[in-house]
C-alpha cells in the first residue's frame, strides 16, 4: 500500500477522534438550544470552568485563596489534601447543578418569554461572568488534569497496522476513550429525549414556553435540567480537553470550533452534533495534509469556518436540522 494512502488514512483517523471532541462540546449546545430555544454562547465557558472547579477540588486548592489572600494578609493556598479522580468529578457535578439552579433563579427566570436574542445576550454576559469567577475561584496559571485516563500512543494499534502495512498507525489512548464516552453520552441523550416524561417536556418547552406552562409543565425544573445536563456534557468536554491539552483559559475558545459544527449538524440534533463533529475532524485534517503543503499550511484555522459558511448558503438548516418556514 502506498505511503501516502497510508498517511491519509492515519490522519483520517485522528480526524475522527478530533471530531469526538469538538461534538462533546457541541452536545451542551444543542441540549439547550433544543430544550429552551436559546443559543448557549457560555458553553465553552462551562467546560473551562467545569475542569478548574474539578482539578481545584482534586488538589484541595483553597477557592478565592487570592482574594482571601490580599483582603486579609494571610498566605492560604491548599487545605493540604487531594481528593480522589471519582469523588471530585461527583462534587464538581455538584457544583455544575447548583450553578444551573443559580442561573435559572437570577437570570432566566426573569426572561422568560423574551426575544430570542435577549436571551442569547444574557449567555454572552454568563459567559465573561463564568470567566472572571473561574479566574477568581481557582488563579488563571495553567494546571495539569489526571483523572487516571490512559494517554499516549496505543501500542496494540501501532503494532498491528505494523505488522499489516509497514506502518505502525499513531492513535491516542485519550481519543479512543473519547470517541466511546461520546457515543455512550449520544446513546444515553437521545433515549432520554425521545423516551421519558421529562425529555417530551424539553421539546415541548422549546416549541414554546407559554403553551408549556398551560399544560403543567414546571418551566424552572425544565431549564434546571437541561442547563444541569449542559453543565454534564461541559465536565466530560472539560475533563477530555483539559487532559489532552492542560486546563488553561484558551479552553473557552473550544466552543468557537463548536459553532461550525452545528451549522453542518443542525441546532436541534443531539447525532447531528456527532456527526458535525466528525465531518469537521476529518476534514480540517485531510485538508491540512492534502492542500496545507501548497499554500503555506495552518488551514486548520479557517478551514470549518468555510465550509460552515457553504453550509449556510446552501442548507442553513445544516444535516439533521428542522427546516422552518414562515408565513410573512
Amino acid at each position: 500500500m502506498p505511503d501516502q494512502l497510508l498517511f491519509a488514512i492515519e490522519v483520517t483517523l485522528n480526524g475522527l477522534m478530533a471530531g469526538v471532541l469538538y461534538a462533546l462540546v457541541a452536545l451542551g449546545f444543542v441540549l439547550i438550544f433544543k430544550a429552551s430555544g436559546i443559543f448557549n454562547y457560555s458553553q465553552g465557558v462551562m467546560a473551562l470552568f467545569a475542569a478548574l472547579t474539578l482539578v481545584g477540588i482534586m488538589e484541595g486548592q483553597v477557592p478565592f485563596a487570592h482574594l482571601i489572600n490580599a483582603v486579609f494578609g494571610t498566605e492560604l493556598h491548599h487545605f493540604g489534601w487531594h481528593v480522589p479522580a471519582l469523588a471530585a468529578i461527583v462534587l464538581t457535578m455538584v457544583v455544575m447543578i447548583a450553578l444551573a439552579w443559580a442561573v435559572n433563579r437570577f437570570i432566566f427566570r426573569h426572561l422568560v418569554g423574551q426575544a430570542p436574542i435577549i436571551l442569547f445576550m444574557a449567555t454572552i454576559g454568563l459567559a465573561y461572568f463564568l470567566e472572571g469567577l473561574g479566574d477568581l475561584m481557582w488563579g488563571s496559571d495553567i494546571k495539569t488534569l489526571d483523572v487516571g485516563l490512559p494517554q499516549g500512543i496505543n501500542l496494540w494499534i501501532d503494532e498491528t497496522t505494523y505488522e499489516a502495512f509497514g506502518y505502525g498507525f499513531f492513535i491516542d489512548n485519550l481519543d479512543i476513550v473519547a470517541t466511546i464516552i461520546a457515543a455512550l453520552l449520544v446513546a444515553g441523550l437521545v433515549l432520554f429525549s425521545q423516551y421519558t416524561k421529562q425529555g417530551r417536556a424539553l421539546r415541548a418547552v422549546a416549541d414554546d414556553h407559554q403553551a408549556a406552562l398551560s399544560v403543567g409543565i414546571s418551566l424552572n425544573f425544565i431549564w434546571v435540567l437541561v442547563w444541569s445536563l449542559a453543565g454534564f456534557v461541559a465536565l466530560v468536554a472539560g475533563i477530555m480537553w483539559g487532559a489532552k491539552s492542560g486546563v488553561q483559559f484558551s479552553l473557552s475558545l473550544i466552543a468557537l470550533k463548536a459553532l461550525p459544527v452545528l451549522m453542518l449538524g443542525g441546532f436541534t440534533s443531539i447525532p447531528g452534533a456527532i456527526v458535525g463533529g466528525l465531518i469537521i475532524g476529518v476534514g480540517e485534517k485531510l485538508f491540512e495534509f492534502l492542500v496545507g503543503p501548497l499554500v503555506g499550511g495552518a488551514t486548520e484555522n479557517w478551514f470549518a469556518y468555510v465550509l460552515a459558511l457553504i453550509f449556510l448558503v446552501f442548507r442553513p438548516q445544516g444535516l439533521f436540522g428542522e427546516k422552518i418556514i414562515e408565513r410573512v
